[in-house]
This record gives C-alpha cells, structure tokens and sequence, in this order.
C-alpha cells in the first residue's frame, strides 16, 4: 500500500481548496497519484478552487506597452528573488527597458539581454530572470491593447479586430478593447472560443460530467452532461463568459451589440494574459 504523506495531503489541499480528509481519501485511491486524486475529487463533484495565485511564489514584475496607434503591444515577465528587489526603482526601469525591446521581437528575449541582466544582478545583488515575453502586431482594422494590474502581478494583451479602419478610432470600440483587457484580467479565460478546445480536454470534461451523473435514469443523462458541458464553455471561454461589467451579456453578445451601435462586426483576435510566476 502506498504512503501518503501528510505532506503531499496539505500539497493537495493547497491546490484544490478541499478538505484534508477529502484529500488524503482520493490520494490513496489514486495510489498517490496527485493528477488522478484531482480527477477523483472533481469526478465525485467536489468543489475546486483550482490553483492558487500564489503558489508559485516568484516575485518580479510584469509590464507591456503599446504603440500609440495600437498596430502593435508587447508584454514581458521579470523575476527577481524578493518583492523589496520588485519595488525597487532601478529594477522596475529595467524591466520597462526590456518591455520596449519585446516591441521589437517575436523571440524569445532572455537570450539577447544577458549583458544586461548581468549588469542589473550586479547593480541590485539578487538574480534576475526574464521568463516570458510576447508581441501581438496588428493584423487589420483594429487596436492592439494592453493592460497591467494587480501591483504588476497581472497582464493583459489582447487585440480587438473590426472591419474598418474608421471603427478602430470610434470612442465605443476604444473604451471597448480597455474592458475586454480588464475582463481577461478578472475572469482568466483558458481559451478564446470553445472551437480552441482541445477534443481531448472536453472529452475528458465530458466524462468527468457523465461520472457525476451516472446514478441518474439514463434517459436523462445526456441533456445533463450537454447542460453541464455549456456551463464548462461559459467558465472557460472568453466569448462565451459573462461580461465582468455587464453579467446578464456574455462577451460574444457585448461583441454583437458594440458591433451593431458602430455599424461594424466587431471581433478578439487573440489574447495573452501573464500572472506573475504561473
């Protein structure tokens, strides 16, 4: 019999946000699997609270800029050791000296910049590492925007599309793209629409459902997982997610109505969002 420590109960804990007992039951069924006593817990519809932001506790900084016409935005993750190195004002202007140099690149940064973090770990005395960056260039009619919050914890990329050029500069559509930055921010989607799903995640999310319900008169079962199955895509799809400023519209429908008060169709490219150490 596998030895669940007391250990990698509390790990599991921390994770999922559910009780010790809870925990250490599914860890032994799983043999001490931890993926598998996660697949457990959700089978028997225990509520998650999925990973905690802080559990991967790394300090630094995340910034973005953008082009003043918006055709292009980067954005760019820095670590450091402690948050006293992150509040520090020669490190925050280094990391937005390597926030301008992500405008200029689709590469990866670190491996072009390691003169110069050499010389900020000499100046600050604690190791620094730029972990990720990345650089949206527009890709027609529209606006490249950013956002950063969260005392640079969270970062936000996004592009919002349109179908005129003259509708990018439209007060609706600009006050738009900042929303749909902070809606990223607030309810972090996993995927733009539910067509970038991968099969295997809603098969996986399908059967995890049908476990759930598997009790219930099998007439029935199928509309209870498709029911559930729209739930998932509302959770993790940014066009199908309630809108943080407006719940009773999903994004999709903020979209459409925007849409038809600028005489344009209005679209998310793409997006990126960054949590510092995630």
């Amino acid at each position: 019999m596998t030895t669940i420590t007391a250990a990698a109960v509390k790990a599991l804990r921390d994770e999922t946000n559910v009780g010790m007992m809870e925990c250490k039951k599914a860890l032994i069924e799983s043999g001490g699997d931890r993926e598998k006593a996660i697949l457990l817990l959700r089978e028997r519809g225990v509520a998650i609270a999925g990973k905690r932001a802080g559990r991967a506790a790394r300090s630094g900084l995340i910034a973005a800029r953008t082009a003043p016409d918006g055709a292009i935005g980067a954005m760019i993750e820095v670590n450091c050791e402690t948050d006293f190195v992150a509040r520090n004002e020669r490190f925050q202007q280094f990391v937005e000296s390597l926030a301008a140099k992500a405008e200029a690149t689709d590469e990866a940064l670190a491996p072009t910049v390691n003169d110069e973090v050499t010389t900020c770990i000499a100046e600050i005395g604690e190791n620094i590492v730029v972990r990720r960056n990345v650089r949206f260039v527009r890709q027609g009619p529209g606006v490249v925007a950013a956002y950063i919050h969260l005392g640079s914890k969270v970062g936000v990329l996004i592009e919002l599309g349109c179908g005129k050029d003259e509708t990018a500069a439209r007060p609706e559509f600009t006050e738009l793209a900042r929303d749909l930055t902070l809606h990223v921010a607030a309810s972090q989607p996993e995927f733009l629409a539910r067509t970038d799903v991968p099969a295997e995640v809603v098969d996986r999310e399908r059967a995890i459902f049908a476990k759930q319900v598997e009790n219930k008169p099998a007439a029935i079962v199928d509309k209870i997982v498709t029911g559930k199955m729209e739930k998932y895509f509302a959770q993790v799809t940014l066009v199908e997610q309630p809108f943080v400023k407006d719940t009773d519209r999903s994004v999709a429908q903020v979209l459409a109505d925007t849409g038809r008060a600028v005489g344009d169709t209005l679209e998310v490219r793409r997006y990126c969002r960054y949590q510092l150490g995630e």
